[in-house]
């Protein structure tokens, strides 16, 4: 590359639309807000889905800004380019669920970074359409056939170590198998992870209430992970 077209690059002005980078992340932090929701509602996988749902309104938003900068500016494109091989995220992601969130995190800042705000709205509700449906349809076919499941327990409070021992008292007695899987502490949140299977719906479906109240939520989802 030589120094006339080097001098060009440098050049060049930055021309933000306003207007529509403003629309663009108001819509991204929304669009990553639906999808937020609906990890941490229909997602099987068994880490702090609050904690680590907690960067996906940043993710799009930043997203968002850098490709709104980036398409704008050839040299700053060059330069993402340079960046990126040299910065490197190690994040400790331990299911495959969880990437593709990110991923769709990343399309929705991209379509609103590029200003396609109509296609990345239809495009992400008809993906969170489509994990709805699929995760109704996995979740009656375990209750038929009484394959194992994921209980998630989340305290707004730290609990102590009697209290889980009755949580865990309470579901042996209400289920044909229950195991404690993991356990995570914070400050202000405690989140429990148990794989269950049942056979009568009704009369879990009334331990589920006991457990669940202001305080509490609860969240069964398939497991297709876990194995005995």
């Amino acid at each position: 590359m030589d120094r006339d077209t080097l001098n060009l690059l440098a050049s060049q002005n930055i021309e933000v639309n306003i207007q529509s980078f403003v629309i663009g992340i108001i819509l991204s932090v929304f669009l990553a807000f639906l999808v937020q929701q609906t990890y941490i509602k229909l997602s099987t996988t068994l880490s702090n889905k609050r904690e680590f749902s907690k960067t996906f309104l940043v993710l799009a938003a930043t997203t968002t800004i850098i490709i709104t900068i980036v398409k704008s500016s050839l040299a700053l494109s060059l330069g993402l380019v340079g960046a990126l091989s040299i910065v490197r995220f190690r994040a400790a992601i331990k299911e495959p669920e969880e990437l593709v969130y990110l991923f769709l995190l990343i399309g929705i800042g991209l379509g609103c970074g590029a200003g396609q705000f109509i296609i990345v709205s239809i495009g992400v509700i008809i993906i969170l359409i489509l994990i709805f449906i699929y995760s109704k349809i996995n979740f009656k076919e375990n209750l038929k056939s009484f394959n194992k499941l994921n209980l998630s327990i989340i305290y707004n409070f730290n609990t102590s170590e009697d209290d889980i021992n009755k949580l865990k008292d309470l579901l042996v007695e209400n289920t044909n198998f229950a195991k404690l899987i993991s356990l995570s502490k914070t400050e202000s949140e405690t989140t429990i992870n148990f794989q269950i299977q049942i056979n009568d719906f009704e009369k879990f479906n009334k331990v589920i209430n006991l457990i669940q109240n202001k305080d509490t939520k609860v969240f069964v989802s398939e497991d297709n992970i876990l194995t005995t």
